[in-house]
Order: structure tokens, then sequence, then C-alpha cells
């Protein structure tokens, strides 16, 4: 079935609104301020082979990566009506160990007609520090890893499982009201996709998804094809725990209406956390090619089909098992969109945005308070956007592969034993230019009981870049006041233990500027 512009732009609005009301569902019905109050989730519309047709406006590096969790749990085939599946390895199917999927497939009169799924970051999963996201080098160390299994097999719980997960994790009552959360979810969208197929028949339904991804193919080839044949060269550097640095290499060549993106001279895969597995490269890649499309061009798998990808195995990009992966999700992703943009900058000058904060800044925390409950969070600290060649930066805001909100004050004081002294705006953060890039953010925070913290934030001594002409946005920089005796600096991988009393402070990096300011010899 061919589709005119109007239809297509009516069943996008519909396949999507689905996949935002089981947004809304999942924020609404949930327990942690994790995914209550920062929407720290990801939901998404499959069709029968496993391809996204549509999602939410919700988080890139979850939604680039979420058809791979599709494709891993055809393992569990045949399907039955009420099988809802569950997995969060990353390497088959996740991301990072935080970030547990579910799965579900839709039927209608008995036949399979979509599947659904939603990923949710929760707070703690175990492993080897509050949060989840620690100074590890093996994925063992991260938390429970959940391979695709049944969580429900035809509308029956599989408790033992549930209560195997739920006591590999530090505080289960949320992890139970969050799994809730999402199962509702599911249900939200079960039911608006029965009403779709009830009024126009699981056929049309099929051929507009389709469609749909024919269309987003079609819009991002066009776009493709407006960037001048070649090849361009990028590069740019992740910090480690240890103090050093390590590559990440980028040749994209354009031809046509089709591009590859070769990593090869990347640096190979730490005995760290930095490691991404390759479904959160292509998915940062694609969110990068997603900038250069209309904003109003429908989100699914047809913007993968012009793009290949040369991802070295074993290399910071492509990581193996059991190599530890948690910031690569987080932070490696950014630095990938970067790199990208980079080259894309080489290809398009006067198109695209200096460099943003390039870091989600995660910080975690947990422990018990006096009367024995246990506690447990992560959040990411918003940074400065880079400016671009028509405006300023944004300061203070999420950028790139994270998309989520900020706790409320009254939210996290509320619901944790920490007391917030300062979350401002790093004033001159952001880089100079023609257009300013934007500034970033300093959250201080005074533990009220004792907790173990971990901080994993890059950009601590390698700068946002300007862009034509533009400066350098500020690096990042973290530190612990020990009960109002002075500061002790840390760095952007680090755990520490905070006592009642002490401060943890942290500085979030600023944007890149762009273009030269007028008189620096500016034409």
């Amino acid at each position: 079935m061919t589709s005119d512009a109007a239809r297509l732009a009516v069943w996008n609005a519909l396949l999507a609104s689905i996949a935002e009301e089981m947004g809304v569902t999942l924020g609404l019905s949930s327990h942690s301020p994790n995914i209550r109050e920062r929407r720290d989730y990801s939901c998404g519309v499959f069709g029968t082979d496993g391809e996204m047709v549509a999602q939410a406006a919700h988080i890139p590096v979850h939604l680039g990566a979420m058809p791979e969790a599709i494709r891993a749990v055809q393992s569990l085939v045949p399907w039955r009506e009420g099988d809802v599946a569950i997995v969060n390895d990353p390497y088959l199917g996740g991301t990072h160990l935080p970030d547990i999927s579910l799965v579900a497939p839709v039927f209608w009169d008995e036949e399979l007609v979509a599947f659904l799924s939603n990923r949710a970051h929760h707070a703690d999963v175990g492993g080897m520090s509050a949060g989840s996201m620690p100074l590890s080098t093996e994925l063992y160390q991260e938390g429970v890893i959940i391979p695709p299994l049944r969580l429900y097999d035809a509308g029956k719980r599989n408790d033992e499982l549930l209560a195997l997960i739920l006591r590999n994790v530090r505080t289960p009552e949320e992890r139970q009201g969050d799994f809730d959360a999402q199962m509702a979810a599911i249900r939200t969208g079960e039911q608006r996709l029965h009403e779709l197929c009830r009024r126009y028949g699981p056929d049309e339904v099929a051929a507009e998804m389709e469609a749909l991804k024919a269309y987003t193919e079609r819009l991002t080839r066009a776009a493709i094809s407006d960037i001048p044949d070649g090849t361009y060269h990028a590069r740019d550097v992740m910090e480690t725990p240890a103090g050093g640095e390590v590559g990440i290499v980028l040749q994209l060549t354009v031809a046509g209406e089709e591009m590859t993106f070769d990593f090869t001279g990347t640096a190979p895969e730490q005995a760290a956390s930095i490691n991404a597995v390759a479904a959160v490269t292509r998915s940062a890649v694609a969110y990068c090619v997603r900038c250069l499309l209309p904003a109003d061009a429908p989100s699914n798998e047809g913007g993968f089909r012009p793009l290949t990808f040369v991802l070295p195995e074993g290399s910071l990009v492509n990581a193996r098992p059991p190599r530890a992966v948690s910031a690569g999700n987080v932070e490696t992703s950014q630095r990938v969109t970067d790199v990208v943009f980079r080259a894309l900058a080489e290809a398009l000058p006067g198109r695209i945005p200096a460099a943003s904060a390039g870091s989600m800044s995660n910080f975690t925390f947990g422990g018990q308070r006096g009367d024995g409950t246990p506690f447990a969070y992560y959040e990411t600290i918003p940074g400065g956007a880079g400016a671009g060649p028509g405006s300023a930066g944004l300061a203070g805001v999420q950028t790139h592969m994270t998309n989520t909100a900020n706790t409320p004050a009254e939210a996290l004081e509320r619901t944790l034993p920490i007391r917030l002294w300062a979350f401002e705006i790093r004033d001159g953060s952001g880089g100079d230019g023609q257009h300013r890039g934007g500034d970033g953010v300093t959250k201080e925070v005074e533990a009220l009981e004792g907790m173990q913290a971990a901080l994993i934030a890059d950009r601590r001594s390698h700068r946002p870049w300007g862009l034509a002409g533009g400066t350098d946005g500020l690096a990042g920089s973290d530190s612990v006041q020990r009960g109002g005796q002075g500061e002790e600096r840390i760095g952007g991988h680090s755990q520490v233990r905070l006592e009642p009393g002490d401060r943890l402070r942290i500085e979030t990096p600023g944007g890149g500027g762009w273009g030269p300011r007028s008189g620096d010899g500016a034409s």
C-alpha cells in the first residue's frame, strides 16, 4: 500500500502516540525518583520482524539500541499471548545493566501483529557499589545479569525469576514497584494497538508500519545526498579512571545516498567501564544522522538502512564479554556523538554546532538509613550545550544521548537522606565566540546519613571543543568537603565514602563556542 504524505503523518502520530502513552503510564506509576521524576525510560513499537516502527521522544541511547533487545528475545519463540520477556544483558540486547527492558508480543485474533518494549534505568541492580555504576573492570561487578527470559509465561508471572532478581538488588521494594510500572506501560500499549487493529484491521496496520519505515529511509537518503561525497575524519578521546586517555577514531565516507562509519583505529577495549557495546555505538551514530532530517520526520528503523558500520571487534566501540560497560552506555556514547558531529562539521561547514558538555556526569549513592531501610539513587547532571551557527548554546541542559529531566529538590530531600545546598548555573563555563556555548551547572549535596557515592564523568581534563573559531568550554571539576574542613579534589571516575555532614560538589562542563568574536579576525 502506498500512503500519501497526509496519511503517513496520521499513521506516524497514531503509532508514536502509543509509545508516548506507554511512557506517561510508566512515569506516573513508577516508584523511584529516577524514573518518576527524571523520566529515565524509553518506549517503542516494533513490527513482527523486530524493526522499530515508532518511538516516543524519550532517550536516544535507549531507543537506537532497543531493536537489539527485540532480536535477542526471539530465542524464546514460540510466543503466546500474555508472554513478556525481560533482558538487561548488554551483550544480548541490552546497553548496560541498570537499563532493564521488557518486551511483549501483541496478538490480534491469535496472530502476532507487533512487539512492544520499554526500557527503564533502575536506580540499583546490585553489583559492587550502590547505584550499580561502579569503577568496575568486568561486567559481573556491575550488577545482576539477566539474559532473555520470560518474566510472564502466557500471562502467568515467573515469581521465582522475579525473586532471584530482587534478592540481588539493594532496594527490592522500589525495584518491584518499577517493574509493575513497566508492566502497566506494556498493558497500555497493548490496549492502544488492539484499538488500531479493531478500527483498521491488522493487515492495514502492518502495511502502514512498512510504509513509515520506507518513508523514513527516503528522508534519510535525501538528507545524505545533500552532503558532498567524500571521506571525512575525526578523533576525540575518553578519559580513563587511571588518569590517561584513549582515542575514538572515525572515518566517515559519504557516497551518494549512503554513509559508512568506520571506527578502525579506535583504542582497544579497556579494563574499565568505559567500553561500549556495538548497539550503543550504532545508536549514537543514528542519532547524529537523525539530527540532519526534518524535525517532524518519523523515527524508526528506516533511518538505519542507508548506514553501514565498521566497528572493530574488541575495541572501545564494540566490546566483547565480559568487559565492563556501565559507563560506555552513558559516557562513551556521548563521545561517539562528538566524533560524528566533528566529522560532519568538516563535511557541512556552517551547519554543525560545537561540542556540548560531552558527559552525563553520572552521580550515584546509596546505603542504609538509621532505621535500617536501604536507599539508592542515580541521576545524570546537565551541562552546557554547544553553540551553533545560528544561536548560543543552552545552559544547564541534558544533551545528545540523554534526554532526561532534573529531579526536583523537594523530591530529592523528601525521599533521600541528603540536603541540596546548590543547583545553579556555572557562570562563564561556556566557550566564547560569535555565539557563546551554554554554561554547565554546579550541584552540591550534603550527606545526612553515611553513604557510598560514585561519580562517573568525562570531560574533566579535555574541554568540549569550540567550532569555526569559537573557544572551548570549561572542563568539569569535582570535589568533596569533609565536615567543613576544606575541599578534596576528586577525579571524574571516583568512589567515595560520605559521612554525615560531608558535601560533594559537582561542576559540569560548558559547551563550546561557535565562530570568532567580532574583532577577532572575522571577515
